[in-house]
């Protein structure tokens, strides 16, 4: 059965390869392409051998004290934020008040932001994942994921019937923050640095120590196909391949395609409103009408679902199960506050978080917080029936 699972693994990540290298020969586009297939299998991968979920990470340590995940996390902020200014340095090398560096990530500050984080981080908790875990637990076989997405798409299209008003009382004068004009690129990272390793100092307070349970020695090979990864070593290659999608094509985001989709249907079908007020000046995982029919951002997730794929199944982690009615009706409801959370904030958990804090933004850190309160509420709100 072993080899069967090998030989199933490599046949997917081969098809990977082939796609990648049909896509290369494309005119214009074909190499972004190419390359977008690529990271997305890699991004893929690491995050299913690592299980870097971030709603798995908030809920293990806020119910289970369980550390590992948000040290991984921390370590991929620090990771890319180190990556992300040096190449800043080349695109831009001295932090200019008027000009942010390009396609960067860096959102405002607003009322919105924080609405949409949190409402972001109730649906991660009514769904049970985030959507780029959505995504890689595709790879997995979870065919509950699917109403999960489809419901963010709804979820978007609620958000762009929203948008004129949030941006005509919230969005429209505030102030998009990127640290290094008030602090250039060595404070930025300094002061990154500094706020990462106090929040790892109070995580480790909180989680405490624990004994490490002693494991059965295994082989390297068993270890990369079949074993979880470390959630460290995981949180060190997010951040590289962050910064490595940033360097050759876009920051990391996994919402501009499924937003995008939604956005062409509700064109398409009248739902969208005649004008949506500045949305299309803000960077992030940016939504259009579609005009093509595959993107760089489409690529990357398809390529994210394939890497996810070839990796459960050498590790023998593919396991599909038909949902019950309860779990499609509790995804679709999640998908649907995560869509509108996730089109409010101009992103989600990779988007806004991940690559929003590595290139110093303000929304970055804020969207964090008051996704991890949504989280937080989300699981109280939750348990307070029983405890009653």
């Amino acid at each position: 059965m072993s080899t069967l699972r090998y030989v199933s693994a490599a046949t997917v990540l081969a098809a990977v390869f082939v796609a990648a290298w049909l896509l290369a020969s494309l005119p214009e586009a074909g190499r972004s392409l190419s390359l977008s297939v690529l990271l997305g299998a890699a991004f893929g991968i690491v995050l299913q051998r690592s299980r870097f979920c971030f709603y798995c990470i908030a809920r293990d340590f806020i119910d289970r004290k369980e550390t590992a995940g948000m040290y991984a996390v921390l370590i991929a902020l620090g990771a890319g934020t180190l990556g992300y200014h040096a190449v800043f340095g080349a695109f831009l090398p001295v932090p200019s008040p008027d000009r942010l560096p390009p396609g960067a990530h860096i959102g405002p500050v607003s009322l919105a932001l924080v609405a949409g984080a949190f409402v972001f981080g109730v649906g991660m908790r009514v769904s049970g994942s985030c959507i780029s875990a959505h995504f890689y637990r595709l790879g997995e076989g979870a065919l509950a994921s699917p109403f999960a997405l489809l419901g963010a798409g709804l979820g978007f299209v609620l958000g762009f019937a929203t948008w004129n008003t949030l941006y005509l009382a919230w969005i429209q004068e505030a102030p998009v923050v990127w640290l290094p004009q008030q602090l250039g690129y060595g404070g930025t990272v300094l002061l990154q640095g500094v706020v990462l390793a106090a929040l790892a100092w109070a995580v480790s307070r909180r989680g405490g120590a624990k004994p490490v349970a002693a494991q059965a020695a295994t082989s390297p090979w068993l270890a990369v196909l079949r074993d979880r990864w470390p959630p460290a070593v995981g949180g060190i290659l997010v951040g590289f391949i962050g910064v490595i999608a940033y360097l050759r094509i876009a920051p990391l985001g996994v919402t501009a395609e499924l937003g995008s989709v939604a956005r062409t249907v509700a064109s398409s079908t009248g739902w969208l409103p005649g004008r949506l007020e500045g949305l299309d000046t803000f960077a992030g995982c940016a939504t259009v009408v579609k005009s093509v029919l595959l993107s760089n951002n489409g690529a990357f997730v398809l390529a994210l679902v394939a890497g996810a794929w070839s990796a459960a199944l050498a590790a023998g982690a593919f396991r599909p199960k038909l949902p019950s009615l309860k779990d499609i009706a509790r995804n679709f409801g999640g998908g649907v506050l995560m869509g509108w959370g996730g089109m409010t904030a101009l992103g989600c958990t990779v988007g806004t978080l991940l690559s929003g804090v590595m290139a110093g933004a303000l929304s970055g850190w804020i969207f964090g917080a008051a996704c991890f309160a949504g989280v937080w509420a989300g699981l109280r709100a939750v348990r307070a029936p029983a405890a009653a």
